[in-house]
């Protein structure tokens, strides 16, 4: 009988295990994110199902006019939004449509902020062309000339009317190699500016922007709410009406500002910005959409001062990537890489805004030192608008009053594009866990009792070695435990019930694995070896099956969690993690456990060590052997 191929040292493989559980469960109780009481310390991430959480349900139209969106759309929508909910983690949100508009969000953990993941984050960089007060101060007529909202000739307006810069936002490059550098005037022949001196004299007349019929419809009653002599007034402001000179106007324009936001949504560009008695208040409540059109100019705010934006030069579809990072002064900003396409047409706009070319931007709109100033527009939203200092031919950055929280969710949005669908937030709740907690106990029974079997029956049939099947599933269970505890803290994975039957299904995988090892073991001994001997073989030809079973299992899981979405990722996911750990615990422990066992007394009986009927007849055999003789009839 051939030797065994080699000794091994089994203290090694326990050392290294025993090294694993000290690491991991360092992490667990002291690891960042670790925090309260042992107890607490010990907590996994539990999902939507066993602790409940926040749902949250957007309903979806496609413009101002309130059509459905299509289904295709609504699908679009729906994956961008898991994209960014996901960014927050493996949470096993769940994104899914209901009818033909909604979207219903479902995180774990009650209270969730949703507010920022159904915006749509249309992103345009628009030229500020003029400036007024949007405060509602000069609605009234003002008791003297003083208080005129006229603007003087400098860079900085004049007068408590006057909309002033804000100094917190700015807008900074990274000079590009072979360019002009980011703070480098350019010369004006090389651009040509699309915003001509007629734009910053807009034409009152409603007729001559194109929309939809049913914002006409929309349009026509507002007028006949405002009525025709303020409507007429209204029409015929070609500049910021200045009450001072003319206090009639105060009364005849008073009717629209009792306007709603969704109404004053509908009004022409022109009248939204001239109107004094239309303020930001208004303005700022418009619904999600309502400057959309890059094609058309659009009115909005930005601390209390109104602004005419020039149409969109830049989009949020020539971002290529959008990061949150620290600046130099360790403040947070968005910084932005523009594709090939994208940092041409923003070179061409920052050039437009530094030289001011055909005196588009007005007086009342320029910066501190004479500079038209391009105003970065999220949805309604005026996120900041820096004056230009230079021609910006590299990536540029998006600053003004951002936290870490802020500036990720800004970053996201803009990395994973914006909704073809603009949404309106109906309701968030909070949702109870009653009934997949009761589904929790009532599987954690039957896992238990379908367990306590599974070890009586494997220390009826295998003795000894039942106490190796107990210690596995044992370790198994401690190492899956505190890796669910870790992963929870570090990127968020959420445990549902999903998981805990991917969990189940592995232990059933474990089990084989003991099976097959220890028949092996039998087989060893019944051709001939003694049971030390046949230990390492067994492992040898055992090892193989049991590799690949697992393997299989975890092709499996890695495929499910591919493609698949929601609690089913989540069972893909356990179904791995616990197939790798197991692997873990079949060498770091079964197999030395088992060496060590060989070299005790008890392995050697058959009653002990659960090796069954396969000693008796090597004994048998043995018997023979050393007795040929045969009894004569």
């Amino acid at each position: 009988m051939a030797p065994p191929q080699g000794q091994m040292r089994p203290g090694r493989q326990l050392a290294v295990l025993g090294f694993i559980f000290v690491v991991l469960y360092l992490l667990v109780f002291f690891s960042g994110g670790a925090s309260g009481g042992w107890k607490d310390r010990l907590e996994p991430r539990l999902g939507l199902d066993l602790i409940g959480g926040t749902r949250l349900t957007l309903e979806a139209t496609n413009t101002v006019d309130g059509k459905p969106p299509t289904s295709e759309n609504l699908e679009e929508a729906r994956q961008i939004i898991e994209s960014r909910v996901n960014g927050y983690g493996v949470a096993e949100a769940e994104v899914v449509t209901e009818g033909n508009r909604n979207i219903v969000i479902s995180l774990p953990g009650e209270n969730r902020d949703l507010t920022d993941v159904g915006s749509a984050a249309e992103l345009r960089f628009r030229k500020v062309l003029k400036a007024t007060d949007g405060s509602g101060a000069a609605a009234a007529p003002p008791p003297s000339p003083s208080a005129t909202p006229a603007p003087s000739g400098s860079a900085q307006p004049s007068g408590s009317a006057s909309p002033k810069p804000s100094g917190s936002a700015k807008v900074s490059a990274s000079p590009s190699a072979g360019g002009q550098g980011g703070m480098a005037p350019a010369p004006s022949a090389s651009a040509t500016p699309s915003a001509s001196a007629s734009a910053a004299a807009p034409s009152p007349s409603a007729s001559a922007e194109p929309v939809p019929q049913s914002i006409e419809q929309q349009r026509q009653a507002v007028q006949q709410k405002v009525g025709a002599a303020a409507w007429t007034a209204a029409s015929g402001l070609q500049a910021p009406a200045d009450l001072a000179t003319d206090p009639s106007l105060a009364d005849k324009l008073k009717p629209f500002g009792t306007l709603t936001p969704q109404e004053v949504a509908v009004l022409p560009v022109e009248m939204q910005f001239n109107v004094p008695t239309i303020t930001c208040a208004q303005l700022d409540k418009r619904p999600a959409a309502s400057i959309k059109d890059e094609k058309q100019k659009a009115v909005a705010c930005e601390s209390g001062a109104k602004y005419l934006l020039d149409v969109a030069k830049v989009l949020g579809t020539d971002v290529k990537n959008a990061s949150a990072q620290l600046d130099q002064t360790s403040s947070w900003v968005v910084s932005l890489n523009f594709t090939g396409k994208g940092q041409e047409k923003w070179t061409a706009l920052t050039r437009e805004a530094f030289n001011n070319e055909g005196q588009a931007c007005d007086q009342t709109a320029l910066g501190q030192d004479g500079k038209c100033r391009v105003a970065v527009v999220l949805d309604n939203e005026i996120v900041s608008s820096p004056e230009i200092q230079g021609v910006l031919t590299g990536d540029s950055q998006i600053t003004g009053s951002f936290d870490s929280k802020s500036a990720n969710a800004l970053a996201s949005q803009l990395r994973y594009g914006a909704l073809p669908v603009t949404f309106v937030p109906q309701e968030q709740q909070n949702v109870t866990a009653t009934l997949g907690s009761s589904h929790l106990q009532a599987g954690l029974l039957a896992a238990g009792i379908g367990m306590l079997l599974v070890i009586i029956y494997s220390f009826f049939y295998y003795r000894l070695l039942g106490s190796v099947i107990f210690l596995s599933l044992v370790l198994s269970a401690l190492l899956v435990f505190g890796a669910l505890v870790v992963l929870g803290r570090s990127i968020g994975f959420t445990l549902t019930l999903a998981g805990i039957a991917g969990m189940i299904v592995s232990l059933g995988v474990a089990a084989d694995s003991f099976v097959i090892y220890f028949e092996r073991l039998k087989d060893e001994i019944r051709e001939g070896r003694s049971p030390r001997s046949a230990v390492p073989r067994a492992w040898v030809r055992a090892r193989r099956t049991i590799i690949s079973a697992n393997a299989i299992t975890l092709m499996s899981a890695v495929v499910l969690y591919i493609v698949s979405v929601g609690t089913v990722k989540g069972f893909a996911f356990a179904l791995g993690l616990a197939t790798v750990l197991d692997l873990v615990v079949v060498f770091l422990f079964r197999h030395p456990i088992m060496t060590m066992f060989a070299r005790t007394r008890a392995f050697l009986s058959p009653r002990v060590s659960g090796l069954g009927r396969a000693l008796p007849a090597r004994s048998a055999e043995s018997g023979a052997a050393r007795n040929p003789r045969v009894k004569e009839a």
